[in-house]
């Protein structure tokens, strides 16, 4: 990997960072303020009644990873003509896309809310103000997809972070509005949610028509190209519905067994494991498009050597971050929540696991979709990953806890792990055996020393703030030390030495010239 790769990759990933610093930060604060200005159960409504508009993400969801591929690929070849084309192209499948999922929302989903879902009838109305809007917030974000598509794959993150201030105060702004008027407090959230989404993506959209030329829409037609990002999207299109019924399925299956509350508690849960994620996410979306773009270039070599890296450092991201939460769960929620909704705790903890082994998937996958040839891997990764839904739904039926579908998607997530290795091993020749040794062996490692001291001191000391202070001190330290030590190959302790010993050279250069 070129030294100018890594300095971009690592730019990228601290503008996101930055950036996700701040949302994180503005998201968990107004997830407390919601939820005890509109109350457990209308939060779990409109979790719940937002998740039937999202199952029908995963048709824009297929096309948003096909576009960042094909625009990845195009800009590592230097085609600007075809990426031109490619563009306009993937803006009119989107318009086609668009008129099927507004068809199917106001008829099937609309359908589905009114006559399976449960909800108390005093709330019925709000939840079908809440379903209109998620409607229109969905369909403005869509349109911005192949927008912010198009910005990855040129590496410019620094729109994000600037965007992001704006969607913070806004946030800001919607908490405020709630505690001020009296308006049906549901209704009006789902109201100025649709408003900032609208904003949001109206900025986005003009961003890129202002800074890329490519982006500017003309009606584009070759059905050669058509084929080709219909054929990737369909395939893909197993990936992104075992998403939407790993998450958004199961949501609703738990509703139609244990109701809203049990909705507001994975509600929560996914709320926290979205901000700690957003690590993970952020250092993905830097390093995608390069594996991309490596890819494109014929250059294998460097595309195995990011993706075993990213793979590593995508887990020890999410494991440190993790280790105060699963630890802590209790007082962390007591803090934060003034009511703390039955399952949250032991929600929170199995989402996090499982997004924890997920972290380890993210270059795998953008390995897999930079070949373009994906349809047996979709078929079979997708295949299973699906299989959450079905599952949970025949043990909840048979009066398991709710947790249980939580529990399996755990084990799908470590079966979907396997079939990814042994399917890119056909694909891409794939070294399995040094994936295992040089990542997986090593994750492993590092997790279990890091975990000794800071588990037996929980037992050893009360439940309050000071021994909070103490597991978060003494976690961070035994990550890093194990991280450094075990994690790290000799290269990369190089590369993090070099880093650090830069960092405090100019650190002394600045105070002498200060001086």
């Amino acid at each position: 990997m070129s030294s100018e790769s890594n300095k971009r990759i690592a730019k990228n990933t601290l503008l996101l960072y930055s950036r996700m610093l701040l949302t994180m930060g503005v998201s968990l604060y107004t997830v407390r303020v919601v939820l005890d200005t509109i109350g457990v159960v209308d939060y779990g409504i409109y979790n719940v009644v937002g998740g039937v508009v999202t199952m029908f993400s995963f048709l824009s969801a297929t096309l948003a990873s096909a576009s960042q591929r094909f625009f990845s690929f195009e800009l590592g070849r230097k085609n600007y003509t075809q990426l031109k084309k490619t563009f306009s192209m993937t803006m009119t499948i989107y318009i086609m896309i668009a008129g099927i999922i507004l068809v199917l929302a106001e008829t099937l989903g609309l359908w589905f809310l009114n006559n399976k879902m449960i909800i108390p009838p005093d709330r019925m109305e709000a939840s079908n103000w809440i379903y209109q809007f998620s409607i229109f917030s969905f369909m403005m974000t869509m349109f911005t997809v192949p927008y912010n598509a198009f910005i990855i794959a040129h590496e410019r993150m620094k729109v994000y972070a600037y965007v992001s201030i704006i969607e913070v105060i806004l946030k800001l702004v919607i908490v405020y509005l709630l505690v001020l008027f009296s308006f049906d407090k549901l209704k009006l959230y789902a109201v100025l949610m649709f408003g900032v989404t609208t904003l949001i993506t109206l900025i986005y959209r003009t961003y890129c028509k202002r800074k890329f030329q490519e982006t500017k829409y003309t009606y584009y037609w070759e059905t050669g190209l058509f084929k080709e990002l219909v054929v990737f999207s369909g395939w893909n299109l197993f990936g992104s519905l075992a998403m939407v019924f790993k998450n958004q399925g199961v949501n609703i299956v738990l509703n139609m067994f244990y109701g809203p509350l049990v909705n507001a508690a994975q509600g929560i849960a996914y709320q926290i494991n979205g901000a700690i994620n957003q690590f993970v996410i952020n250092f993905s979306t830097a390093v995608n498009p390069q594996i991309t773009k490596y890819y494109a270039t014929g250059e294998k070599t460097k595309m195995m050597k990011l993706v075993f890296q990213s793979s590593k450092f995508s887990y020890f991201l999410m494991f440190i971050l993790s280790m105060p939460l699963l630890l802590e769960t209790n007082f962390i929620l007591s803090v934060w929540l003034k009511e703390v909704p039955e399952y949250v705790a032991l929600f929170t903890r199995l989402v996090i696991i499982s997004a924890i082994i997920d972290s380890l998937s993210g270059p795998l996958v953008a390995s897999a979709l930079a070949t373009g040839k994906i349809k047996i891997y979709q078929i079979v990764v997708g295949g299973v990953r699906i299989l959450n839904f079905p599952v949970s739904y025949f043990f909840l039926k048979f009066g398991f806890p709710p947790q249980t579908a939580l529990i399996i998607a755990i084990a799908f997530a470590v079966v979907s792990l396997s079939l990814r290795l042994a399917l890119l091993k056909k694909m891409l020749e794939f070294p399995i055996m040094g994936y295992i040794s040089e990542v997986i062996f090593k994750v492993f490692l590092v997790s279990l020393i890091a975990y000794i001291v800071p588990f037996f001191l929980t037992f050893q000391m009360d439940d309050n703030f000071f021994r909070f202070v103490i597991i978060f001190v003494v976690g961070m330290l035994t990550c890093a030390i194990s991280i450094y030590f075990i994690g790290l190959s000799n290269n990369e302790k190089k590369d993090i030495n070099r880093l650090i010993n830069n960092y405090i050279i100019n650190k002394i250069t600045f105070i002498k010239s200060v001086k």
